[in-house]
């Protein structure tokens, strides 16, 4: 297991290397979100090409992370073009100033690789580990994951579709799935990756794999996920009433106004 991993580790700052040039070439680093979904793409073949025999569990988890990755980076790719480059990553280039491509590269580029490949270890894990036969823990993954990947490509689809309205400029959207979290497309990607570590660990991956959704879960919910992007609606009095009723994370029924 150690030395797959020091394989993707090699393959993965390769591929962010790469993808930092597009970046420089292109004069954005938000390019990076591109980036994201295919690096655990990159992670799961390589303990697959790597493994010396695949077995049934192996090819579903590949699938699985396979599908989640390719969508979510055609979702950003359609999401950011013919946009200016994310306001997060021009306000780290202005914080950065004459440091901003060396510290890009190492903060944002390389820094998500590793992340990535510390969530990814389960779908790893199992890809490489000795097959077993399929049990109730590998359905209710199967289960968890479907769940996750509806609520997130759900919720993607639905905000993409608000912000194309012109109509809807600077407000914020609470129907569909965002009437009953805030962070409906968040609660789908942490979700997607519970029920990947299920199947790793009905799989013999082992406990320990479970590093990769609490890593997951922890970035989304105190790092760079809702912290970050609700921080820029501060004050806004539409987003302050959105927030009283409705569920940060979990799906639950809005709140009723005194």
């Amino acid at each position: 297991m150690f030395n797959l991993l020091l394989i993707e580790l090699a393959f993965i700052i390769i591929y962010m290397t790469v993808w930092y040039f597009i970046a420089r070439a292109l004069s954005r680093f938000d390019v990076a979100d591109i980036a994201w979904g295919g690096g655990f793409i990159i992670t799961a073949l390589t303990a697959g090409v790597i493994s010396e025999s695949l077995n049934p569990r192996a090819y579903l988890v590949m699938a699985l992370v396979s599908t989640w990755g390719v969508r979510l980076s055609l979702h950003v790719y359609l999401r950011n073009r013919k946009k200016p480059e994310d306001t997060r990553y021009r306000a780290w280039r202005q914080e950065w100033g004459k440091h901003a491509n060396m510290r890009a590269f190492l903060q944002v580029f390389l820094l998500q690789g590793l992340l990535l490949l510390v969530i990814a270890l389960p779908a790893s894990s199992v890809v490489m580990a000795g097959g077993k036969p399929f049990m109730v823990l590998d359905a209710i993954g199967v289960f968890l994951w479907i769940t996750g990947f509806l609520f997130e490509a759900a919720g993607d689809w639905q905000l993409l579709h608000f912000k194309q309205n012109h109509s809807n400029k600077g407000k914020i959207i609470s129907t569909g799935l965002w009437r009953y979290s805030r962070h409906p497309n968040y609660f789908g990607e942490v979700t997607l990756w519970w029920g990947i570590y299920l199947i790793a660990l009905a799989g013999g991956a082992g406990w320990a794999t479970v590093i990769g959704p609490l890593t997951i879960t922890f970035l989304i919910l105190r790092v760079s996920g809702i912290p970050m992007l609700e921080k820029k609606y501060e004050g806004n009095p539409e987003f302050e009433e959105y927030r009283k009723r409705t569920s940060a994370f979990f799906p639950l029924p809005p709140k009723q106004q005194q």
